[in-house]
């Protein structure tokens, strides 16, 4: 166990309980003893370490609900343990990775496969979401009790989307009776199967087949409307385009208890950042225009949103060294994920509170599990991070296997100096940690 530490002279923010003030964070045992400015009235005993965090600031451990891992089947691109460095690099406290692997997490051995997996390799806490269908077919669905007593957080296709509504219903229905979560990838495979990126006059521009707005809103609105049916508790993994935020708002309105995120990219870039075929910017929902960024973005500034991902998703060089309309969809995220997002704060488009809130204690809310806090009793999962340090994103920096960053060369404010996973020190690495 390591040894107790007390973090002083910090500003310290805690969304879940609404705390944003200069103060100290206590830590022993794994746990949060104390967190705010009460906290400088505790003692030092002998043996602490003591932390002096004046201009740093010490947030939650961030939840990250969208996270792809090659493990097992695919350990070339990612593997677990090198997420976990990634993610620790970044704040990320804890990962939730995705069914599609080589075999699909359909079965309860195969959850408890990467949970054991997880316990003797990663850095961070990791929890599966296992297959709502079995083989990920879209027609049997998979044995939601037993995956979730072995372990599963949520269920989820991952990358793909279920076709059919009588399988989403049921879906839906045989979550709720298990209190559940779906989370469900929105696109259309009918509406963007000829396409690779965003539909409009970039696409036609640069000689492209684009995918619609209308392939995500059409499959948003109609999950929604199942759940409002069935009552079930349904999360749209990730948003990309103004007409799906309508359609979401609107739900909301009518008292449908839905919830639904966006991933890091569509919040900070666009379609015009495709420049020259640059297939690193290739990914699925695509980047869509300036506008679509912008209301994105103002509707997790109102709460709209509910989360923030970084749907890391590694891809090789083989996959991305293509011509842009056969390279793989994806980018790696986990070690830019709260940088990128700070670039909002520094712009004043989003408070830090609220983005803290959407990157740890919502989505440790959505989960049930007990992180996403700072308060007294909840495990010891924070970053400490220097909102002010500049730094510019290298292909070698990054501590994920593959290298696909979509933020190659990006200037940015804002970075974590150190970050701690039930009270041990995880980044920078050490304390007998791999290197």
């Amino acid at each position: 166990m390591a040894r107790p530490i007390l973090l002083t002279n910090a500003r310290i923010v805690d969304p879940a309980r609404g705390l944003d003030s200069p103060g100290a964070v206590v830590v022993s045992d794994g746990r949060i003893v104390a967190a705010g400015p009460e906290a400088h009235n505790h003692g030092v005993p002998e043996g602490w370490e003591v932390v002096d965090c004046t201009g740093k600031t010490i947030i939650p451990g961030l939840v990250d609900m969208r996270v792809f891992v090659g493990e097992p089947g695919a350990e070339h691109l990612e593997t677990l343990e090198t997420a976990s460095r990634a993610a620790a690099a970044g704040g990320v406290t804890t990962i939730v990775t995705m069914p599609d692997t080589d075999p699909v997490i359909d079965d309860p051995a195969l959850v408890d496969f990467i949970l054991r997996r997880a316990t003797h390799n990663a850095l961070v806490h990791v929890h599966p979401m296992a297959a709502i269908s079995k083989g990920l077919k879209g027609e049997e669905l998979s044995e939601f009790g037993l995956l979730k007593d072995a372990g599963a957080v949520a269920f989820s296709e991952g990358r793909k989307s279920l076709r059919s509504a009588q399988v989403m219903r049921n879906a839906l229905t045989y979550a709720r009776d298990f209190e559940a979560l779906i989370v469900h990838h929105t696109q259309d495979a009918d509406l963007a199967r000829a396409g690779v990126m965003n539909a409009g006059e970039v696409a036609t521009r640069l000689g492209l087949p684009g995918i619609p707005r209308e392939a995500e809103t059409i499959m948003l609105d109609r999950d929604l409307r199942l759940a409002r049916l069935t009552r079930g508790r349904y999360h749209a993994a990730q948003l990309s385009c103004a007409d799906s935020i309508a359609v979401l708002r609107q739900a909301k309105e009518n008292g449908v208890g839905v919830t639904a995120g966006a991933a890091i990219a569509h919040l900070a870039l666009n379609e015009g950042d495709i420049g020259s075929y640059r297939t690193f910017f290739k990914m699925s929902p695509p980047l869509r225009s300036e506008d679509d960024r912008q209301a994105i973005v103002a509707a997790l500034a109102d709460g709209t949103l509910d989360v923030i991902v970084s749907a890391h998703d590694p891809q090789d060089v083989e996959g991305k060294r293509q011509p842009f309309a056969e390279a793989a969809d994806g980018a790696v995220g986990l070690d830019t994920l709260l940088s990128v997002g700070l670039r909002l704060v520094h712009s004043g488009e989003v408070s830090l509170m609220r983005l803290i809130e959407a990157m740890a204690t919502t989505p440790a809310r959505l989960l049930d599990l007990p992180v996403g806090t700072l308060r007294p009793g909840a495990p010891a999962d924070l970053a400490i991070i220097d909102l002010d340090k500049p730094w510019v994103v290298k292909e070698e920096s990054l501590h994920s296997r593959s290298k696909n960053t979509c933020f190659e060369g990006a200037r940015l404010t804002g970075q974590v100096v150190r970050t701690l996973v039930a009270g041990k020190t995880v980044y920078p690495y050490g304390d007998g940690q791999r290197n």
